[in-house]
This record gives C-alpha cells, sequence and structure tokens, in this order.
C-alpha cells in the first residue's frame, strides 16, 4: 500500500487544493482563490509568506515604467516607480532517493511529487510499469536537524573518497566546518526528498546504470553522461505510424485544449514562471504544471502510469525539444503539440518512431511537423 509523509505539509495553510471539477484536474493555491475573488492589493500585500502554498510566494517588486507608450530616443521623461508584491513561482530541489541510493536531484515544483517521481523514473528506463513502485514517502527538509539526517552521509562519503587513508585531527575539523557551512546554505533553498522503494528487478537496473544527476530548470539532460544515455535507442517503442496519421487531431480539437488550458493554467497565470503538460480523456483536462517543462511531461506520464491511462495527445505550453520527444516516446504518446516550434532534431526523432509532432498552436492555426 502506498503511504506519504504529511511532514512536506507544515500546516493547513501550506497544502495545496487540488480541483477536480467536470473538466479538470489541477492545483489552485491561496493566491489563486485571492486572485478568483478579486480581493484588493492591501489585503495580498497583507498575506503573510507562511500563509501561501509552496507553489508561490509574494516578494516585494519596484517596477519603473513610462506613462506613454512611445518615449523619445533620449528618454527624458522620468520613469513612474511603483512599489507592488509579486507571486513568483517556488523552485525546489527535489532529491530523489530510490532503495537507498541517492539518485537525481530535479529542480521542480514541489506539487505532484509522487507523478514527478514515477514519470521521471519510467523515462530513465528505470521502472516499465506503476506497480513496480512499491512504496513512496515525501519529506520536506525544513530545519538543520533535517538537513544533517539527509546530507550527512553523502557528505562524509565524499570526504572519505577525498582522503581515505588520511585520519588528521585538523581535517576532521575542517570537514565539521564545511559540513556545518554547507547545512547554512541550504536554507535559501526549498527541499524535499522523495524516497522510493522499487521491486527487486528494479533495483539491480539502478545497480547498473547508478549515476549522480544534477537535473537544472531548463534542461532535461543536464548531469547525463554518456551519448548512450543521453541519446537512446527507442526502438522498442517505435509506433505504427499508420496509426498515428489516422488519428492525427484536428484544428478544432486542438484549439478547444489550448482554450482550457489558458482557462485553467492557475499557477502561471499568477506568476508567469511555469509551464504545463495537458491531456483530455474521457472530455476532461487533465494539467499537470512545472517550472520545468519536462516535469511538467514527466508528471502527466505518472498519473498515466498511476492510472492506468491511455492518452492519445498531449499539449504542452513550450517549445518541443529533444527530451520531450523522448518522454513522449517512451510513454507512447502518440501526438505532442506544442504552442512554440519543435527543434529540427526533435522532428527528426518523431519521425523515425512515430511520433506524430505539430507546434506553434495559436489562436486559429497548428503546424504538423510529423505523422502528416
Amino acid at each position: 500500500m502506498m503511504t506519504k509523509n504529511n511532514d512536506a505539509q507544515t500546516s493547513p495553510d501550506d497544502i495545496p487544493a487540488t480541483v477536480e471539477s467536470s473538466n479538470t484536474v489541477s492545483c489552485l493555491t491561496m493566491s489563486d482563490l485571492s486572485k478568483k475573488t478579486q480581493l484588493s492589493s492591501n489585503i495580498m500585500e497583507s498575506l503573510s509568506l507562511s500563509s501561501l502554498t509552496p507553489l508561490a510566494r509574494t516578494h516585494l517588486t519596484q517596477k519603473h515604467y513610462y506613462l506613454s507608450a512611445k518615449c523619445n530616443d533620449n528618454y527624458v521623461n522620468q520613469p513612474e516607480i511603483e512599489n507592488q508584491p509579486a507571486s513568483l513561482a517556488v523552485e525546489a530541489a527535489v532529491a530523489i532517493v530510490i532503495n537507498g541510493i541517492h539518485y537525481a536531484v530535479l529542480m521542480a515544483s514541489p506539487h505532484q511529487l509522487e507523478y514527478l517521481a514515477v514519470g521521471f523514473l519510467f523515462s530513465e528506463g528505470l521502472i516499465q510499469h506503476s506497480h513496480e513502485l512499491i512504496d513512496w514517502e515525501v519529506t520536506q527538509l525544513k530545519d538543520i536537524a533535517s538537513y544533517q539526517k539527509f546530507t550527512q552521509y553523502s557528505f562524509r562519503q565524499d570526504s572519505s573518497r577525498q582522503d581515505s587513508h588520511v585520519k588528521n585531527p585538523t581535517n576532521e575539523s575542517v570537514e565539521s566546518e564545511a559540513f556545518e557551512q554547507s547545512l547554512i546554505s541550504l536554507q535559501d533553498y526549498d527541499i524535499y526528498v522523495v524516497e522510493l522503494v522499487l521491486n527487486q528487478r528494479c533495483h539491480q537496473r539502478i545497480q547498473a546504470q547508478k549515476r549522480q544527476l544534477a537535473g537544472r530548470t531548463g534542461c532535461g539532460m543536464c548531469g547525463i553522461t554518456g551519448l548512450t544515455q543521453a541519446l537512446p535507442d527507442l526502438s522498442s517503442y517505435r509506433q505504427d505510424i499508420q496509426q498515428v496519421k489516422a488519428n492525427i487531431p484536428s484544428l478544432g480539437y486542438l484549439l478547444e485544449i489550448r482554450r482550457q488550458v489558458d482557462t485553467m493554467q492557475h499557477t502561471h497565470q499568477l506568476t508567469g514562471a511555469v509551464h504545463a503538460a495537458a491531456t483530455m480523456h474521457n472530455q476532461q483536462l487533465y494539467l499537470f504544471e512545472d517550472v520545468g517543462r519536462h516535469n511538467a511531461l514527466d508528471k502527466l506520464i505518472g498519473w498515466q502510469l498511476r492510472n492506468k491511462m491511455e492518452v492519445e495527445c498531449v499539449l504542452m505550453t513550450s517549445r518541443l525539444s529533444i527530451e520531450l520527444v523522448q518522454k513522449s516516446i517512451r510513454g507512447r504518446v502518440p501526438w505532442l503539440v506544442g504552442m512554440s516550434a519543435p527543434t529540427s532534431t526533435a522532428v527528426r526523432v518523431a519521425e523515425r518512431y512515430g511520433l506524430g509532432l505539430a507546434g506553434f498552436l495559436r489562436d486559429n492555426r497548428v503546424t504538423y511537423y510529423s505523422g502528416i
């Protein structure tokens, strides 16, 4: 039975509200509620940081602007200055620990972390089915004691590798001081640990593929060593291109998905800093947001695996880069559609493995690149 640790939510005000209406699954923060009820800026400004969910926080900003849209070349007009609060997306460090092995650190939005972890493991080729995940637990590191518990073992391991033969009281003192300093610096970050228990077969895969990965927000490949890991052979996931062509999504269908995404992408409306992956299933919209576009897609794939869903089309609110295409091919997604352009490499790989690809989904148009 799957269990979830509630340490990641310290108070009722910190818990994201999951909206499950007739047409969407998304995340609605307290800030969204404030926005929807059109509270005054004074009330919004009075909200303390602790009253917001981890998805967004309010920061004081200073906006400089000209009253006229057109200014002369010398900018002789003095700009207006306005102090105002702004909601900014939280970018958390999410440590993935598999069967006790510290496998990866992802920078992501701290919501739907189970789906993120499952989708990430599937995209990495470490699991093939949801049932291979036996148990899971999410913990937020929020004080020095929790930092010590999580980091001390790996820090000592690193230190022992550097000086495995020399034991010196001076060295130990320096190492202890460096360790304490590293704990202090962690207080600048939101840190979550997702501990996963996989079955024995998966554990063997992990041991064969063990590596340390530092995932950056903008790139799903950062930290991967070895071309064969970054550019895998996906022949076993190749789809029937004729079937993909026969099920090409219509422009009207895609524009309707986009309309619903624009309406329901609450965190993006609030912060302007997150991407989304969305799909329609039984005429319902399922939406997953994250500061990283590849994380948003991993969340959707994780949801798909956990609920044994088959999707016909996935819409991304971003450009279509190679890692999104690779994840979609592994997830056997027939069509991947973006609001911006794909890269040339993404199109070539999509054509090779039978993935339908479309981009530039705008007010009245879409461009198909493969599967046509």
